[in-house]
């Protein structure tokens, strides 16, 4: 389904359906009103586990998002999920 614009000029409206490019491979359960410990735990549990998946699909949400508050919560989520993996990835590499 798409959105539909319509543009007004002196005669004519013209409506022109737009392309949703964006498309989320599911809800994982994340809000902005969640505090930051819930909100992690729930888009962690939602990805069974995998931190570089979280990260990826929360710093998608804030690059989609046009609610200020969604974007800085979901990219400092995304930061968190990404230097979370980076420090199990070494912790592997040292055994």
């Amino acid at each position: 389904m798409g959105l539909f614009i319509i543009y007004k000029t002196e005669e004519v409206e013209i409506m022109r359906r737009v392309k949703k490019w964006f498309k989320p491979k599911g809800h994982i359960g994340w809000s902005k009103d969640m505090s930051a410990k819930e909100r992690r735990r729930i888009a962690l549990k939602a990805k069974r586990g995998n931190y570089l998946k979280t990260a990826r699909a929360l710093l998608a949400l804030a690059n989609v998002t046009k609610d200020k508050e969604t974007e800085k919560k979901a990219r400092a989520d995304a930061m968190y999920f990404f230097k979370m993996h980076k420090k199990r990835k070494k912790r592997k590499r040292g055994k």
